[in-house]
């Protein structure tokens, strides 16, 4: 049976060899944000435990999809299901894309680029040791980004393609919109968004600077028979730290 609505192109893919759903072991932790679904959503990070819940800064970030790209990917998401995996939850993906983003991130800010391999495309990951290595020490811990610290995330492109072997492959676009407290001149991340945030109760009130960063991060799965079943990050931008 012919697939509808498809984008076809030829494109080299590294091979799959890392489970990001929420079946993986990057998700003993996890929490489930706000679905990208919401016209308005509002995103509250806050430890759940009564004693920490007055020392962490609780930041309110409204996200509005545009409706076309949210109705289109919806269509996505369908045809994954009925003609690739029935099983297949964009939840559950968000969930595992939370967590990968966050431990990517992480290695990349501390310049382990040999953690990578099976995470990252191995081209990808050529490419950033050599964008990295020129970023100030500021810079490379402004990547770094906690759970705790994504705002928002939303699904951005999402696409079906079939190579010249005719090997199927899906590809899943996430923005993420992320704090951090990394201390850098304000000059150098031109258009980040700075805030103050209050830290602590009223008595022991501290403030403390954040600025709103942004990354994309390119999920990418072959759905081949007989290939295992994992997701690679085939593509990383950081705003005006990683482009």
């Amino acid at each position: 049976m012919a697939l509808p609505l498809l984008r076809i192109c030829n494109r080299p893919v590294s091979v799959l060899v890392r489970n990001f759903t929420s079946k993986s072991s990057l998700l003993n932790h996890s929490r489930r944000l706000a679905p990208a679904a919401s016209v308005v959503c509002d995103v509250r990070r806050y430890s759940s435990e009564p004693e920490r819940r007055k020392r962490n800064p609780r930041v309110v970030v409204f996200g509005i999809p545009n409706p076309i790209i949210w109705f289109r990917n919806r269509i996505y998401f369908f045809l994954i299901r009925a003609y690739f995996d029935k099983e297949f939850s964009i939840e559950e993906f968000m969930e595992g894309a939370i967590q990968a983003f966050s431990h990517v991130s992480r290695l990349l800010s501390q310049c382990q680029f040999e953690a990578l391999e099976g995470l990252v495309a191995k081209d990808l990951i050529k490419k950033l040791e050599g964008k990295c290595a020129h970023l100030p020490l500021s810079h490379q811990r402004a990547l770094s980004a906690e759970p705790d610290d994504i705002m928002y995330m939303t699904a951005g492109d999402v696409g079906i393609y079939y190579d010249d072997s005719e090997r199927k492959f899906v590809s899943i676009l996430m923005r993420f919109w992320y704090l951090t407290s990394a201390k850098f001149p304000d000059e150098s991340v031109d258009g980040a968004k700075v805030f103050q945030v209050a830290i602590g109760d009223e008595r022991e009130k501290q403030t403390e600077t954040k600025r709103l960063l942004t990354a994309n991060y390119e999920f990418q799965r072959e759905f081949t028979e007989g290939v295992t079943p994992d997701w690679i990050i085939t593509r990383i931008e950081h705003s005006k730290l990683i482009d």
